[in-house]
């Protein structure tokens, strides 16, 4: 398996540029990553000491890792930090500002074993924290040579999964991990089922993030002037079979503000959506006045998680398609979540323990969402689930310091 895994790596890391000249997504894929071992060379000639390595797939495995992140700088000020990041669309929008706690962004190059060696050794990291998934064989196999300890945290395992259902290759990359933090108990009773014995459970460090970010906010004068003393619904996330229940859910509200944050920024469906809805609708870009408009459409990404602090009700949207998209960001605000129907739940436990929590609500067509979006509007039933979405957030806050704390007692990082 490790020879065909070789083989697979070679022959796609010399396919995908051909690729590329077909497809931007996959041009940008590897123009990111030319001079990437330069960049990190430089990098570390100037900055030398004790590095800790965060690798996620996307932005939002790095909103994961961002509490630990705060965390082990408060304990460990002076350790360098490095996030690497898979996948282009969480790199770029991480590389556009100044990240707090952070020393170096990069990609993680494709996993060819001498490229992954190179990336490792040049790095020379003290710790290594992989947060929730992805994990690569042959930079774990560089690590594991050089004796670098490696923690998976956020880590939430399904049956279904090749660790699970047989040993072998990828059951093998899994034991290399030193540590393993994971969100639930479920996770920790699959681990035991393989006899991996350093399982951890944790929580959902998610849940230290969506609290930080409803204690201090990014705040929008123009939005909360927009606002005040109207019930605001806002719509996060959302794919077109989102907005085929939610625009006659619109349109037969005229007593609500709404807020539509799109997953996709292409402005032809927003338009497309505008004229399908009653009402005046501004785009953000267009004005910081919002007057005389229903219907606001937030057209850039970045200010999603923030905007759930004006929110009456939210909506996630992603379940009917791709995937649920972050139920946490509302629930952190005591906002009440309404969600799609999940073709699989195993892989969104926190959208099934919302239910249970009776702060989330799930809904499979217009009519049960009109059904769900109404019973919400009675006072009884709203407090009960903003009391639910508080008590479930805070008795799940603190899994970034048992992470950290767990770890330095076994690698104090005073100098590897």
């Amino acid at each position: 398996m490790n020879l065909l895994y070789r083989i697979a790596i070679v022959l796609i890391t010399a396919v995908l540029p051909l690729l590329g000249i077909f497809s931007v997504k996959i041009n940008h894929f590897l123009k990111g990553r030319k001079g990437l071992l330069n960049k990190l060379k430089e990098f570390r000639s100037k900055n030398s000491g004790d590095l800790v390595w965060f690798h996620v797939a996307s932005l939002g495995e790095y909103e994961q890792a961002k509490p630990v992140i705060a965390e082990l700088k408060l304990k460990r000020p002076n350790v360098l930090v490095l996030v690497s990041f898979f996948s282009p669309s969480g790199y770029d929008i991480a590389t556009r500002k100044v990240q707090e706690h952070v020393d170096f962004i990069s990609y993680i190059p494709l996993d060819r074993k001498s490229t992954a060696f190179e990336f490792v050794r040049i790095m020379n990291p003290s710790l290594v924290f992989f947060v929730k998934y992805d994990l690569w064989y042959h930079h774990i196999l560089a690590l594991k040579k050089r004796g670098i300890p490696m923690v998976l945290f956020s880590a939430s395992f399904r049956p279904e999964q090749l660790y699970f259902k047989s040993e072998g290759f990828f059951r093998k990359i899994l034991f290399q991990i030193d540590w393993i933090f994971t969100q639930n108990l479920d996770s920790i009773r699959l681990l035991e089922s393989i006899e991996y014995k350093n399982g951890i459970l944790a929580g959902d460090t998610r849940f230290d993030r969506v609290n930080e970010t409803a204690l201090t906010p990014k705040k929008f004068p123009e939005i909360e002037k927009w606002v005040e003393k109207e019930n605001v619904m806002i719509l996060g996330s959302v794919w077109e079979e989102d907005m085929r229940l939610l625009i006659p859910l619109i349109n037969q509200n005229q007593d609500y503000l709404w807020i539509i944050a799109p997953h996709d920024l292409n402005p032809e469906p927003m338009r497309i959506w505008a004229e399908s809805i009653e009402g005046n609708s501004i785009r953000y870009s267009e004005s910081d006045i919002f007057e005389g408009n229903r219907i606001l459409f937030i057209d850039n990404i970045g200010m999603l998680s923030s905007l759930y602090q004006y929110a009456t009700l939210a909506y996630v949207g992603g379940a009917f398609g791709k995937g649920l998209h972050n139920i946490l960001e509302p629930l952190g605000f005591q906002v009440p979540v309404i969600f799609g129907t999940l073709k699989n739940t195993s892989k969104f436990p926190e959208a099934v323990q919302s239910v249970k929590e009776n702060c989330g609500f799930s809904v499979k067509d217009a009519e049960e969402l009109k059904r769900t979006f109404n019973n919400l509007k009675e006072e009884k039933y709203y407090s009960e689930s903003k009391l639910g979405a508080k008590n479930w957030v805070e008795s799940n806050l603190g899994a970034a310091k048992k992470i950290v704390h767990e770890v330095l007692l076994n690698y104090p990082l005073n100098g590897r």
